[in-house]
């Protein structure tokens, strides 16, 4: 089965923006339906902007993307990178949730037109499989 990992950013409305209760909300029916759907990823929150990295089968990530291009939790959604991958960086993870390095806070805080976004994204994703290798 070929995998994919889409890597997308959006900003929250109303509470979910700055509340614990509504992001465990969104994390606990996350990972529920990825187990479901066999889809890994993790989901990070800072200053109102999500950044999350899903991965799994085509046809199950555009289910998700349909899903969560209508969730009006959020709204701008901007997808920074859709690409083949030949593994998983969260395999074990149906939906983690990671605090904000300082790198994807400088990141979500950029002007995402003028950054090299696929550059950026490759970046972070090396330095957030660093950061949950050293907290296992």
């Amino acid at each position: 089965m070929a995998l994919f990992r889409i890597v997308y950013v959006s900003e929250a409305t109303g509470s979910v923006g700055s509340g614990l209760m509504p992001l465990i909300d969104i994390i606990g029916v996350s990972e529920q339906n990825n187990r479901r759907d066999h889809l890994t990823g993790v989901l990070m929150r800072h200053d109102g902007r999500f950044l999350q990295i899903l991965e799994g089968a085509r046809a199950d990530l555009n289910r998700v993307m349909a899903r969560v291009s209508k969730d009006r939790r959020h709204d701008n959604l901007c997808i920074l990178s859709d690409q083949p991958i030949s593994e998983r960086l969260f395999p074990a993870w149906a939906m983690g949730r990671l605090e904000a390095t300082p790198e994807v806070e400088a990141f979500l805080a950029t002007d995402m037109t003028q950054a090299d976004v696929p550059a950026e994204v490759d970046r972070l994703l090396a330095g957030l499989v660093q950061t949950t290798a050293d907290a296992v």
